[in-house]
């Protein structure tokens, strides 16, 4: 392993970035990476599969986990802030061929998600102009996001915040209206109580079996909030920013996931044929959809179509942001090809965003050959996801085990990650299985 030394505080990163990001951003872009179209839509159908208990279970268990990733990275981002982030912490911890999986590995999954949240955008779209060929939206948000980007990490800083706000205070609005629905307010009907927790075969429904998928579809609405590590690189102060950031990614999933899952549990039956959809194409069975509805909010459905796209397009800007950063990485360590590695006067590399903005254009072969390549391309998002938080866990467990055998003490890290080793290896053997 190399001697382990930080990075010093600038203005500028010695790669040529600029630390344009404040406590703010870093603190939206934390928990804008876990809120998306995972809570909005999926969390209805993972009740539907799992019972109301078993979707708790299931989000929780995950939780718990992207809680130990998120401090895992923490530790490591917050004494050495590189744009690369895990990528140079696997090649500099475990070997320069893992950190070049990794990288190459990250800049794929991002790349590939920004088709995916392009196909998405098409989608919602549709809800308001049917009629208009869904490629022309696709282009116009490619190029939108394009443009975030282009000038200054500024630009993705405060489009990620604003994107963030709107969709942490849908949840907000959503948590209040739904526990006063619970003691009968905002509705007709009688208090529900904890009736449809005992409803059939609640509050666990089809077992471990159906728990470990819901897992599945957990882990796959978590990802994103390894951001904040790529994020780090370009922190005006990452030794405060990032562990204030790591800090509250636990109480945010328990507040905006599992609460979420709950309210949703006890207002609606898992029976309800409208929660068993997951798909995105009818915005009208999202569970906070149903919810609004019940309490007489009109106008809801178009609301949260609104409320959808707007963590479509946050999902594809950090996707391009996250992307754009590694393929630059990768490029200076000589992983990929030197043009890569340029950089404006604003510190934006133009090369790197091009090229994975050209990637993203994948999402205009849906147009031609329909809804099979968005499958290929949401599962591909998905395992290379997996695969990045692999790497932290691994990435971590060295760090912390090298870092102590140079002689180093726990005291002489901005941020110390609690529960190791468990943490790294719970997050290892859950990832793997």
């Amino acid at each position: 392993m190399n001697t382990l030394q930080p990075q010093r505080k600038l203005d500028s990163t010695e790669e040529g970035l600029k630390r344009g990001l404040q406590a703010r951003h870093m603190s939206m872009i934390a928990i804008g990476g876990a809120i998306g179209t995972g809570l909005f839509i999926a969390s209805g159908a993972s009740v539907a599969a799992a019972g109301p208990g078993g979707a708790l279970l299931s989000y929780a268990v995950v939780g718990i986990m992207v809680y130990f990733l998120m401090t895992s990275l923490g530790e490591m981002a917050a004494y050495m802030p590189v744009a690369g982030s895990f990528s140079t912490y696997g090649a500099k911890f475990v070997d320069p061929s893992f950190g070049f999986a990794l990288g190459w590995n990250y800049w794929y999954n991002w790349a590939v998600t920004i088709a995916v949240e392009l196909v998405a955008a098409q989608i919602v779209m549709s809800y308001w102009f049917p009629d208009v060929p869904g490629f022309y939206f696709s282009a116009l948000f490619l190029l939108l996001m394009i443009g975030l980007n282009y000038f200054s990490v500024k630009g993705f800083g405060e489009a990620e915040y604003w994107f963030a706000m709107i969709k942490v205070v849908t949840v907000i609005i959503f948590l209040i209206v739904g526990v006063a629905m619970i003691f009968g307010v905002f509705t007709s009907e009688a208090p529900v109580g904890f009736k449809n927790f005992a409803l059939g075969d609640a509050p666990f429904v089809g077992g471990i079996p159906a728990v470990i998928g819901i897992i599945l579809v957990a882990g796959f609405s978590f990802q994103g909030t390894e951001l904040v590590g790529i994020a780090a690189g370009e922190s005006e102060d990452p030794k405060k920013n990032v562990p204030k950031a790591v800090k509250q990614v636990f109480w945010r999933i328990l507040l905006f996931y599992v609460f979420a899952i709950f309210v949703i549990g006890m207002l609606i039956p898992y029976t309800s044929p409208n929660l068993v959809s997951n798909d995105i194409t009818d915005v009208a069975v999202s569970p906070f959809t149903l919810v609004f509805e019940k309490a007489g909010l009109a106008f809801s459905a178009a609301l949260m179509n609104a409320v959808i796209l707007t963590s479509v397009l946050s999902a594809g800007n950090s996707g391009m942001y996250a992307s754009t950063r590694m393929l630059y990485t990768l490029a200076r360590q000589g992983d990929a090809p030197k043009l890569f590695a340029q950089v404006s006067k604003n510190g934006v590399p133009r090369n790197a965003l091009l090229a994975t903005g050209a990637i993203g254009a994948l999402c205009f072969l849906t147009s031609m050959f329909g809804g099979q390549v968005y499958l290929w391309l949401l599962n591909a998002s998905g395992m290379t996801g997996f695969i990045a938080w692999l790497g932290i866990a691994i990435s971590h467990y060295r760090f912390r085990k090298g870092f102590l055998a140079q002689g180093h003490s726990l005291s002489d890290l901005p941020y110390v990650a609690p529960a190791f080793p468990f943490g790294p290896l719970f997050a290892f053997g859950l990832c793997f299985l």
